[in-house]
């Protein structure tokens, strides 16, 4: 009896399958898949492109923000950073030359990040940039760098760019049989070693080991992949590719543990607020000056008593109720947009645009996957249209995808990501 009808059998006869074997395919499942593919690339999506448009806006202000005519000094910085062993290359050199060099690796590596382009070698310059300019000026932030400082770390261990990617693009020519030289990617290999044996030679003034060896181990495995691509595409590929595996699902699973903390913390230290409990904590931000870009909007919700109520207690249920309404998937979503609404409304209500893309996009990881799908059919027809790629000029063909896969097709089994 073959292994389908052994389960249309039992399907029929309602019996259980036995927990060893459901075990087993359970890990092969872990094993051999990068699960969430759709989720991972719109949560690296929004985060590089979170960091990027914060970048290029605060761009005429960056020597105030990060660089030598901020109020956090150079040497105030160092001293900081040699008690909290905080990681930032601006350690390296207080020229104004150095700053300009690091501030455009950052602008570079979240713009390759975004399109996924070299997203291994992306995905560390993205860290580096990060923590190099938020570490440099600690109290330049807010509860939006707080995250996109922590995805960062957590983008470099995930393989993101499975789907919505050049990097995509590209694995897809590749199993269509064309042939490309590999270029950028040596020669990407190769620039980094330089900045990482730097690292080294300045470690009191780098940070902590930890991420020094974090880096190094990401350069290592970068080298061996391509090694064993070319040269041992049979058993030591195969075990890579599970390891790889292995590492996204499980910072997968952080990051949808990180994102509940968030919520479930800051809905249960709202719980415990005076003005939370008596319904007005919403009024008072929105008379403060300066989270007030639109006065009229803000006196408008303010003028009522019970909108300011209706939404300072459905923000605390919604914070404290979601992560235990994970495993309901229709109750999930509909918080989900709910809380997506509340921080767009945050962005235009109390002018923190950055914060509520950075949360955004950090819930991003919870969207189903058919959503996911549908969406990125959508966005691939009307970019189609936009540039008059069809044939027939109607508009009405097959979506095109660009990961190589349907954009119709049927998605995988539904996990807590969708």
């Amino acid at each position: 009896m073959s292994p389908r009808t052994r389960e249309e059998t039992r399907a029929r006869t309602g019996a259980k399958e036995p927990v060893d074997r459901r075990l087993g395919r359970a890990v092969q499942r872990v094993t051999a898949t990068a699960l969430g593919p759709y989720q991972s690339a719109v949560v690296r999506i929004g985060f590089a492109g979170t960091w990027l448009f914060f970048l290029l806006r605060e761009f005429p202000h960056r020597y105030e923000l990060y660089g030598p005519d901020g109020p956090w000094g150079w040497d105030m910085a160092r001293e900081l950073i040699a008690g909290n062993h905080a990681f930032t290359v601006l350690m390296w050199s207080d020229s104004a030359l150095w700053f300009e060099v690091v501030y455009a690796l950052a602008v570079l590596g979240a713009a390759a990040l975004l399109v996924g382009w070299r997203t291994r070698a992306a995905s560390a310059l993205f860290l580096v940039g990060v923590l190099s300019l938020q570490n440099r000026s600690v109290f330049m932030g807010d509860g939006g760098d707080n995250v996109i400082h922590l995805m960062a770390l957590y983008l470099v261990l995930t393989r993101c760019s499975q789907v919505w990617s050049l990097d995509a693009r590209r694995a897809g020519r590749r199993a269509a049989g064309a042939r490309e030289r590999d270029v950028a990617g040596p020669l990407l290999w190769t620039a980094a070693l330089p900045g990482l044996v730097t690292a080294v030679l300045l470690r009191d003034r780098s940070g902590e080991l930890w991420l020094l060896v974090l880096l190094w181990l990401l350069w290592l495995a970068q080298g061996l992949w391509w090694l064993a691509e070319r040269r041992a595409p049979g058993q030591p590929r195969a075990l890579l590719d599970v390891v790889a595996n292995l590492l996204h699902n499980a910072t997968l699973a952080v990051v949808m543990a990180e994102v509940c903390l968030i919520y479930a913390t800051a809905g249960w230290y709202k719980v415990q607020g005076s003005r939370w409990q008596d319904g007005t904590a919403l009024y008072y931000p929105l008379k403060l000056d300066y989270f007030t870009p639109w006065p009229f909007l803000s006196d408008l919700l303010a003028a009522s008593g019970i909108m300011v109520m209706l939404v300072t207690y459905g923000t605390v249920i919604v914070q404290v109720a979601f992560p235990f309404t994970l495993f309901n998937r229709k109750v999930k979503n509909v918080l989900l947009a709910v809380m997506m609404a509340e921080h767009a409304g945050i962005a235009v209500l109390l002018g923190l645009p950055f914060f509520s893309l950075a949360m955004i996009a950090a819930d991003a990881v919870f969207l189903p996957s058919v959503f996911l799908v549908w969406l990125g059919a959508r966005i691939a027809r009307g970019r189609d249209r936009l540039l008059n790629r069809r044939r027939d000029g109607s508009g009405d063909g097959p979506a095109r995808a660009d990961d190589g896969e349907r954009a119709g097709a049927e998605p995988g089994p539904r996990t807590l990501v969708g």
